[in-house]
C-alpha cells in the first residue's frame, strides 16, 4: 500500500501526468452528464408515451444496465420510440464504455502508473558497504560486452542513467543502472565514488571533461578512465584531471595498421605478460610458408615458441604437426631479444613496396594511414567525400576520391599490386561488401578491416578479411587492462590472454601429460605459483595445485578448458611487484 501510494504520489507530482490527467476527468464529467441525460429521457419516455413511472434509482440503474450491456430485462420498454431509445443508449455505451473509456484510462492513468513503477525500480545510490566498484557514465554496447566479464571476477559495477525510464528498464533487464545526473556531484556522492576502484567516462568528449571535473570535486584520488572522441580531445581531458585517456579511434587506427603485410617482413608485438613479448608476424614470402610447426625449429633457432596461428581470420591452436599457409600469421612469446633476432632473420626476404590501400577517410582511416607512414609504408586513400581531400593529403601519399565499390576506383588506388587493403568505414555491411570484392579482384591480397558490432564478426571472415578487429572490442579489452594492471594484450575480437587456476585434476602433471593444448586447443605461455612464474614454460614444467596458468587462446577454447577439467576461468592479472 505504502508503494503505490508513493507511485500515485509521484504521477500526480509530476506536470505532465497532471495534464495527461485532465482529458480523463473531462471524459468522466462527459460520461456522467450522458448518463444523467440518458436517466430524464428514461422517465420521459416511460411515463408520457407508456404511462409508467420510475424512481429516479431506477432510472440510473436502467441507463447503466443497457450502456454496459448487462441488460438484465427486468426493466423493458414496450414501445417502438422506448425500443429506439434504447438502441441509441445501447451504441452510445458500446463507444463510450467499451472504446473510448479504456484507452482514455489506459493513457492517462494506467500507463503513467506503469511508468512511474518502472521509474522506481532503479536505484538511486549504490549500496552503503560497497568498495572496489566501478562506475560506467552511460550504457553502451561496450558496457554490455564488460558486465559478463567484471560478474565472473565478482567486481561489481553501476551504470548511470539520467532517464527514470530507462535506467528502471535496465535495472529489469539485469542491469545495475542508477539513476541520477552524470555531472551532478550528489550522484557520485551516491555511487560513492570516493572507494570506487575506476570511473569510465564514455560520452562525447565535452560531457567526459565535466564527468572529470565533477568526479574530482567528490573523489580527488579515484582514477578516472575517460574515452576521447577527438585527438585534441586527449590534452583537454588530462587537464580537467583524467588519469588514462584512451584514444580509442587512433589506437584501433594503429593495431589495423600493424597488422598489415608490407615493408620488410617483421613481427609485431600485440601485449606483455610479465617479461614475455606476445607477437605476431606473416608467414607469406618467407621460408615458414609450407611448413609443418615442428619443422620451422624456430624455437631452436631464436627461442621463440608459436603458440597459435591465424589463418583467414581463424586463431588455431599450435600443434607439431600443423602447417602453416602461405597467407597465415603466426603468434609467437618469447622476449624482447628473441623477437629482435627474429626480425634479424626477416631481413633477407624482398617486401612488397607497392603502397597500401586504406579505404575510408574518418578518423580510424586517418590513424592508420599516419601509422603506416610511421613506418615507412606508402599509403594510397580512397575517400568518397572530395571536401576531405585537403585533409587526407596530408596523411597519405595519394587520395583517390570516389566510391570504393568501382572497380575502376580501386584498380586505379593500386588494389591489384597492394599487399594489402584495410577497411575502416563505420558501416560493417560496406565493408563485408568490399572484403568480397576486394578479394575477388586480388586473391592474394591481406585484408585488415574494422567492424563496428561483433555480431559481423562471423560475416566478414567469410567474405574474406584476414584480421578483423572491432572499436567495441578494443574499448573492452582497454577497461579490462585497466582494471587488472596489465597492458592491452590485442590478439584479434574472440581472442584473448587468460588466467586459468590449475584444478585438481591436473595438479602434479606436466604440462605434456596435461593435454591441455591437445584437448582445448589453448597454449600456455606461462605457469605461477605464488610469486614464482615460469614464462614459456617447457613442456616438462609440472603444475601445481593452487598455482595459475597464463593461456592464449578464444573465448571457446576457454570454455572447452572448463567443461573439460572444471575449473572457472578469468582474465590475466599483474600481481603486484
Amino acid at each position: 500500500m505504502k508503494s503505490l501510494v508513493v507511485q500515485l504520489a509521484l504521477i500526480f507530482a509530476e506536470r505532465k501526468a497532471r495534464q495527461n490527467l485532465r482529458p480523463l476527468l473531462a471524459l468522466l464529467i462527459a460520461l456522467a452528464i450522458t448518463i444523467l441525460a440518458f436517466s430524464v429521457c428514461f422517465r420521459l419516455i416511460m411515463w408520457q408515451v407508456e404511462g409508467r413511472h420510475y424512481s429516479w434509482a431506477s432510472s440510473v440503474y436502467w441507463t447503466l444496465t443497457v450502456m454496459s450491456t448487462l441488460g438484465f430485462g427486468d426493466i423493458t420498454f414496450h414501445s417502438d420510440a422506448g425500443r429506439a431509445f434504447s438502441v441509441v443508449v445501447l451504441l452510445t455505451g458500446l463507444v463510450l464504455l467499451l472504446v473510448v473509456m479504456p484507452f482514455a484510462f489506459i493513457r492517462s492513468f494506467y500507463a503513467p502508473w506503469l511508468e512511474a513503477r518502472i521509474r522506481l525500480r532503479a536505484p538511486r545510490e549504490a549500496p552503503k558497504d560497497v568498495t572496489g566498484h566501478v562506475i560506467f557514465c552511460h550504457y553502451d554496447p561496450v558496457v554490455a560486452a564488460l558486465g559478463e566479464r567484471l560478474k565472473g571476477l565478482g567486481i561489481p559495477h553501476f551504470v548511470i542513467e539520467q532517464d527514470p525510464t530507462t535506467a528502471g528498464n535496465l535495472h529489469v533487464d539485469g542491469v545495475s543502472a542508477v539513476t541520477g545526473d552524470v555531472d551532478a556531484r550528489k550522484t557520485y556522492a551516491a555511487l560513492r565514488a570516493e572507494h570506487a576502484q575506476l570511473v569510465v567516462a564514455n560520452l562525447d568528449d565535452a560531457t567526459n571533461s565535466n564527468i572529470t571535473l565533477t568526479v574530482r570535486e567528490q573523489a580527488p584520488q579515484v582514477p578516472v578512465a575517460a574515452i576521447a572522441e577527438e585527438d585534441d580531445a586527449a590534452d583537454v581531458l588530462q587537464l580537467a584531471g583524467a588519469t588514462y585517456v584512451l584514444a580509442l579511434k587512433q589506437k584501433l587506427g594503429e593495431h589495423l595498421a600493424s597488422r598489415v603485410n608490407a615493408g620488410p617482413v617483421q613481427a609485431h608485438v600485440v601485449g606483455r605478460f610479465k617479461d614475455l613479448l606476445i607477437a605476431e608476424f606473416p608467414v607469406h614470402n618467407t621460408s615458414l610458408a609450407g611448413r609443418a610447426i615442428r619443422d620451422t625449429r624456430l624455437r631452436q633457432l631464436t627461442g621463440l615458441s608459436i603458440v597459435a596461428y591465424w589463418e583467414r581470420g581463424h586463431l588455431l591452436p599450435a600443434r607439431a604437426d600443423s602447417v602453416l599457409g602461405d597467407y597465415s600469421v603466426a603468434v609467437v612469446v618469447g622476449t624482447e631479444d628473441q623477437v629482435t633476432e627474429l626480425n634479424a632473420m626477416f631481413v633477407i626476404y624482398a617486401p612488397n613496396e607497392n603502397p597500401v590501400v586504406v579505404i575510408g577517410g574518418g578518423k580510424v582511416g586517418q590513424a592508420t594511414a599516419r601509422a603506416l607512414r610511421a613506418r615507412e609504408v606508402a599509403v594510397h586513400l580512397i575517400e568518397r567525400d572530395p571536401g576531405q581531400r585537403a585533409i587526407l593529403e596530408r596523411v597519405a601519399d595519394r587520395v583517390v576520391v570516389g566510391n570504393a565499390a568501382d572497380r575502376d576506383v580501386l584498380m586505379d588506388a593500386g588494389l591489384a599490386r597492394a599487399p594489402s587493403v584495410v577497411l575502416t568505414t563505420n558501416d560493417d555491411a560496406i565493408n563485408i561488401f568490399l572484403a568480397i570484392f576486394c578479394r575477388r579482384l586480388n586473391p592474394d591480397l591481406r585484408i585488415v578491416s574494422r567492424i563496428t558490432y561483433e555480431r559481423n564478426l562471423e560475416a566478414i571472415h567469410r567474405a574474406g578479411a584476414d584480421f578483423v578487429l572491432s572499436y567495441n572490442a578494443l574499448a573492452a579489452k582497454s577497461v579490462m587492462a585497466l582494471l587488472l594492471h596489465r597492458e592491452v594484450v590485442v590478439l584479434g575480437d574472440g581472442a584473448d590472454l587468460f588466467m586459468l587456476r590449475v584444478p585438481e585434476s591436473l595438479a602434479g602433471k606436466t604440462l605434456a601429460e596435461s593435454g591441455i593444448g591437445a584437448h582445448t586447443g589453448l597454449n600456455v605461455i606461462a605457469v605461477q605459483f605464488g610469486e614464482e612464474t615460469v614464462t614459456n614454460p617447457a613442456a616438462s614444467c609440472r603444475l601445481r595445485s593452487g598455482g595459475e596458468i597464463a593461456v592464449i587462446g578464444t573465448s571457446e577454447q576457454r570454455q572447452a578448458f572448463t567443461d573439460r577439467f572444471g575449473t572457472s576461468a578469468r582474465p590475466a592479472k599483474k600481481r603486484a611487484q
